[in-house]
């Protein structure tokens, strides 16, 4: 948002400088990036009186002036055809340096006869485009500043220009009088508020409006009046400056007005050539198909739901972003109809992404204009189009109601102290807010209509904090409740947060924060992708959905970190997924990703392509940091964008799953442009049981004293009978005195024959309160037989 000195001045009556206004708005909230003052560019440039001006010798072009300067006389060669003895000019003595020409100026010979300056024109000092000659000061002493002088007989050639950044909270600060209020507020000056007097129609409109029923969501009021009459030639000079000086092209009286507004009182209008417009005006929602041929010149093929102003005939306007050619005003323009209406943010939103149009007009509506400004904006803008272009103005005609954005909320004065830590009166804050626009009735806070970001009653307190300046902030130490230990601040998931962050990392995995948006098409392939997480208004089309999971946004890292040459890579992210659009449809996900090789590439290394049991293990290790009971079970189902047989699901039976691990499919690796091999795992901390000793800081240390016994068995099976069966049955047959169980053999072929194997596996017996007998051991031997049997259909082998 760009805006000049001068033109503040008119919304803010205030006596401070350019850098003390430089620095308050950016105090407020609306960072200043930039400050253009001309007078700077010209602070070396000083007045100088030429007291000769004889013809060069050797050149019928070239005059050799004496110069009168604050160094005394200098002799300066000069091309200008209005060089002679007598007038007062700007010089630039040798070390200036010229902005219009990019030269620092240089005691030199011009065809053998030395010069000791330059007297400047005003397009060599970027003051306009005048070249014809060197500029004739009326009046001016020798030796002063030229930027002087300016800012005292031409400050408009100096108006320093600022620009700001807005955030998408503060819309009011579109318009340079939102900018005036809250200077006036911090007290910088008082703010200038004139009334507005409603130009009395002086006929019936020609052009009547309407709103279709199932458009009032889209488009809630539409004003409107006809001027006939009118002479649009170019604007004057105070209206073309104030535009060129913020960036834009001055085109014609009636679209100078209209830009004037836009950035004026961050009220949008538009002005359609109402001979070209066929009937009366009609704002719908497009059917779909429809084209309309815009102000940029570019052809727009609309889709269903876009919202246009049509006529009788066809669309003439996109509304709220551009109008249409056919209908635009042009020099042979004599009679207009003005439009001011409010148009809803998202359906502007929507619409401008889809065509890709961005426009001064969209930028507003979007973030939401004033909608009770939308009348008096037609009206102040109608007087001045009667001002530049005369004419006469009909009745106004209207459509649709203003959107009741009345609302209120309770201003608690104790909140600043303990939201903000600052001790503000109560009557500061009521002033305060006052001043800013809010209407107070005893306690009860009720937001402008230009506020649509006030929202709860601690953004009064904000409100406060900010115009009282967060830099009177002093730190304070925070009060104990009560005496000794204080209480644990983080909650056990975030406990498990930092912890799950700490093991990853020290695994060797760098941490990722992506997005959390992606685009239709990754969401489909991690299971989403539906209408239930798809985002209202989209920031890109790269951001359409909520993202069900964190693997698309590391897979996409990877992939534009392989585009860069860097094929190794581990990563991981701690973070929410989205499985609706309510806020209790997310839950909390661990996910890390490992792509290539691991492992040294020198020939005395050892490099190897990582593989589902590297991410197996990280993710043992990430759960047994969390807490997660060690006879986790592994099943083979998982969901489809894992490869079907290179991964495993870890649950604590088959609903309560902690992790997934394993190869990512081939089919989502493609889709996503990366290079295999690639594996991950991904792990739901909330799923991990809390330890019944949670309020300890570690469980108690169990250590027997007795000696351990271990005893390995061998089963004969069936080839398809899975290893975790055999374990867990062998677990199942004394859980008192059975401390682990471990497969350290499988062998097929040979004398088993076909379709059988046998695995061998490790029972180490841990006695607890005595040392165990031989018939105590052959006991549980025999148990762990009779289960095994029972659960696989397995024999000993002999």
């Amino acid at each position: 948002m760009k805006f000049t000195l001068s033109w503040l001045k008119e919304h803010l009556d205030t006596d401070a400088s350019v850098s003390e206004i430089a620095e308050t708005l950016t105090d407020l909230g609306l960072e200043v990036e930039e400050v253009i003052d001309p007078a700077a560019k010209l602070s070396d440039f000083t007045i100088g009186k030429v007291l000769k001006a004889e013809q060069h010798p050797d050149a019928d072009r070239l005059r050799v002036c004496e110069v009168e300067t604050d160094e005394g006389v200098k002799q300066i060669v000069c091309g200008a055809p209005n060089a002679r003895a007598g007038i007062t000019v700007v010089v630039a003595k040798p070390g200036t340096y010229v902005p219009g020409i990019d030269t620092t100026i240089q005691v030199g010979k011009i065809r053998g006869v030395e010069s000791h300056g330059m007297m400047a024109s005003e397009r060599e000092m970027e003051l306009s485009d005048e070249h014809d000659g060197i500029i004739e000061l009326p009046s001016g002493e020798v030796g002063e500043s030229f930027a002087g002088w300016l800012a005292a007989n031409a400050p408009d050639k100096v108006d320093p220009v600022i620009d700001i950044a807005i955030t998408p909270n503060r819309q009011d600060a579109l318009g340079v009088e939102g900018i005036a209020r809250d200077l006036a507020a911090r007290g910088l000056g008082t703010l200038i508020e004139r009334p507005i007097t409603p130009v009395p129609g002086q006929f019936p409109s020609s052009i009547g409006v309407s709103i279709d029923e199932d458009t009032l969501d889209g488009a809630p009021y539409f004003t409107g009046r006809v001027i006939r009459g009118v002479k649009n030639g170019p604007s004057p000079e105070w209206l073309q400056k104030r535009l060129k000086a913020i960036g834009l092209r001055p085109i014609s009286a009636l679209v100078d007005i209209t830009n004037f507004f836009t950035f004026d009182r961050n009220r949008p209008l538009h002005v359609f050539d109402a001979d070209k417009v066929q009937g009366d005006l009609r704002v719908h929602r497009a059917k779909g198909g429809e084209e309309l041929l815009a102000l940029d010149e570019k052809t727009y093929t609309l889709t269903p739901g876009m919202m246009v102003i049509s006529d009788d005939r066809a669309p003439e306007s996109l509304a709220g972003i551009m109008g249409g050619e056919e209908s635009g005003v042009t020099e042979e323009t004599v009679n207009v109809f003005l439009e001011s209406a409010y148009w809803d943010p998202v359906t502007i939103a929507r619409t401008a992404r889809a065509l890709r149009i961005n426009s001064d007009a969209k930028y507003r509506f979007e973030r939401g204009v004033d909608p009770a400004f939308t009348l008096p904006g037609l009206e102040l803008a109608t007087q001045m189009v009667l001002d530049l272009c005369g004419g006469e103005a009909s009745e106004v005609v209207t459509a649709g109601a203003v959107p009741d954005t009345t609302r209120a909320f309770r201003l608690d004065t104790e909140r600043c102290s303990s939201l903000v830590g600052m001790e503000i009166p109560a009557e500061t804050q009521r002033a305060t807010l006052e001043a800013l626009g809010f209407v107070m009735d005893g306690d009860m806070a009720t937001p402008p209509s230009w506020r649509p970001d006030i929202m709860g009653e601690a953004d009064l307190v904000e409100e406060v904090a900010r115009i009282a300046s967060l830099t009177n902030l002093e730190p304070k130490p925070m009060k104990r409740a009560t005496a000794g230990v204080p209480k644990p601040i983080l909650t056990p998931m975030q406990k498990r947060e930092q912890i799950a962050r700490r093991t990853a990392a020290a695994l060797g995995y760098n941490e990722c924060v992506t997005y959390s948006f992606i685009d239709e098409a990754s969401a489909r392939l991690f299971g989403a992708g539906t209408d239930a997480t798809r985002v209202a208004n989209p920031i890109s089309s790269e951001m359409t959905h909520m993202r069900p999971a964190l693997l698309p946004g590391l897979l996409q890292a990877a992939a534009r970190n392989q585009a860069r040459g860097f094929s190794d890579l581990a990563l991981f992210e701690v973070g929410a997924a989205f499985h609706g659009g309510e806020p209790e449809e997310q839950h909390l996900l661990v996910t890390g990703l490992l792509v290539g090789r691991t492992g040294p590439k020198d020939i005395h290394g050892t490099s190897r392509a990582v593989d589902v049991f590297d991410v197996k293990a990280d993710a043992e290790a990430v759960l047994a940091a969390l807490g997660a009971p060690e006879r986790a079970q592994i099943f083979r189902d998982v969901p489809e964008w894992w490869h079907p047989g290179r991964s495993g699901r870890i649950a604590l039976g088959p609903k309560k799953t902690l992790a997934v691990f394993g190869e990512i499919h081939p089919k989502v690796l493609k889709a996503m442009d990366v290079k295999g091999p690639a594996v991950g795992f991904t792990i739901w901390p909330t799923e991990i049981p809390e330890p019944r000793n949670a309020g300890a800081s570690r469980g108690a240390l169990e250590i027997s004293g007795l000696q351990a016994v271990e005893r390995d068995f061998a089963f004969v099976l069936d080839a398809e009978v899975e290893a975790l069966n055999v374990v867990n049955a062998a677990r199942g047959a004394d859980k008192a005195l059975i401390e682990d169980v471990r497969v350290f053999d499988e062998f097929k072929g040979g004398s088993l024959g076909e379709g059988k194997k046998s695995l061998a596996i490790t029972v180490r017996l841990q006695p607890r309160d005595k040392t165990l007998t031989d018939d105590e051991i052959e006991a549980v031997a025999r148990a762990i037989v009779d289960k095994v049997g029972k659960a696989t259909g397995g024999t000993l082998r002999g």
